[in-house]
């Protein structure tokens, strides 16, 4: 029979994000590839997720979540985002972030529609919009700080762009943008009539003293502004697939819509977890942050000793490294004998660059794991100049 795929899905593969996951659960390796973030959940989420259970919140909630979640979600933007948002109306539960992003993309953009977006970019992002049809204008940023170039972002912007997206902290390059990259994000909107989608899931994991900026916290910038986040990261709960969005009323009314049509609601006993998470002391994010800088550190000096250059990140978990000094043909040849050789698994850089050049000496790494786990990753790393072909 003839095969009747629709054009939206043209091109369209399996990111190498997970195709390398898969690839390490076969060898048995350590996945240092996908963000899964395998540490334990806080008791005190769980055990709220388990009452939930027990209490059968088992029924639909409302198209946008449960109302307590949706009350905690505006007091925390308001508090540590500056947003203020009224949870009747400005906040959309939804199914993981990512789920969030495809509302906003489908809610906000028409086959054609130009959006910009930075370079290198997390494949998701790229994808889904590709999925919407938009026509895509990237900004390139470069390491060892991921800058990018103000003219180029300006040359990049016209009247027919329709959304910005930005990503702070960023995956997979780990930028964290500052007030003075977001005045310029804004005012190009303001100027162009532009939305600007900003996925801040990462929020939460900074480093050497950084703070976390939204842009939605701007002057100017309240009404074409959809905020992203969700709980996964910070609370080490990837598979429960939480996140939101918040926007103003019209703009969250159309995607709460799309988030019935497509996944009627989030998990109703999960989100009645979640809400347990905002009586988290300030302990809790002081100590993840420390536990990921000592990640973070382990992780670079594991790759200088490999003969890799870590690119150090801003924030996230996620390290772009150059293994350029080792002899590896291309990026997917390094990946291969990271995993068949060391059982460590890592992303092919290419894939997160619109020229896979720009990324052709590059991996990724993602140092979300168990310590007594990423201890023995670094082990295998260093051994990889002894098996580079």
């Amino acid at each position: 029979m003839k095969q009747r795929f629709a054009r939206r899905i043209e091109g369209l593969v399996q990111s190498d994000i997970r195709r390398m996951s898969i690839e390490c659960a076969r060898v048995g390796g350590i996945n240092l590839g996908q963000g899964i973030c395998d540490q334990p959940v806080e008791p005190l989420i769980k055990d709220a997720a388990i009452r939930a259970i027990h209490e059968d919140r088992s029924i639909y909630t409302r198209l946008d979540g449960i109302d307590e979640l949706r009350r905690r979600i505006a007091a925390k933007m308001r508090a540590h985002n500056g947003i203020a948002c009224d949870p009747e109306g400005e906040v959309v539960v939804s199914v993981g972030s990512t789920g969030a992003f495809v509302t906003a993309c489908m809610a906000f953009l028409d086959p054609g529609d130009e959006v910009v977006l930075f370079s290198p970019f997390y494949s998701y992002h790229l994808n889904i919009l590709k999925v919407c049809g938009a026509v895509l204008r990237f900004v390139t940023m470069r390491p060892p700080d991921w800058e990018f170039d103000p003219d180029e972002l300006r040359a990049a912007c016209s009247d027919r762009t329709k959304m910005i997206v930005v990503n702070t902290p960023s995956n997979p390059s780990g930028k964290v943008y500052t007030k003075d990259d977001l005045d310029l994000i804004a005012s190009l909107c303001r100027r162009h009539d532009a939305l600007c989608v900003t996925d801040e899931i990462y929020e939460y994991i900074l480093y050497d003293g950084r703070r976390h900026v939204s842009i939605g916290s701007l002057p100017g910038m309240e009404d074409r502004t959809i905020t992203i986040s969700g709980f996964s990261k910070t609370y080490a709960m990837t598979g429960w697939r939480l996140g939101y969005a918040v926007a103003r009323r019209e703009l969250a009314a159309k995607m709460a819509l799309l988030n019935d049509l497509i996944n009627i609601c989030a998990p109703s006993p999960l989100q009645h977890g979640v809400v347990a998470a905002f009586d988290l002391p300030p302990s809790y994010y002081e100590r993840m942050q420390h536990d990921y800088t000592a990640k973070r550190d382990m992780t670079a000096a594991a790759c200088r000793d490999a003969g890799l250059e870590p690119f150090v990140p801003q924030g996230s978990y996620y390290m772009l490294a150059d293994f350029g000094r080792l002899g590896f043909r291309d990026d997917q040849e390094a990946a291969r004998v990271l995993l068949e050789r060391c059982g460590v698994a890592v992303v092919p850089g290419s894939s997160f660059y619109a020229d896979p050049s720009d990324g052709r000496t590059q991996v990724r790494l993602c140092y979300a794991k168990k310590m007594p786990d990423l201890e023995e990753a670094c082990r295998r790393i260093r051994a990889v100049g002894a098996v580079r072909t």
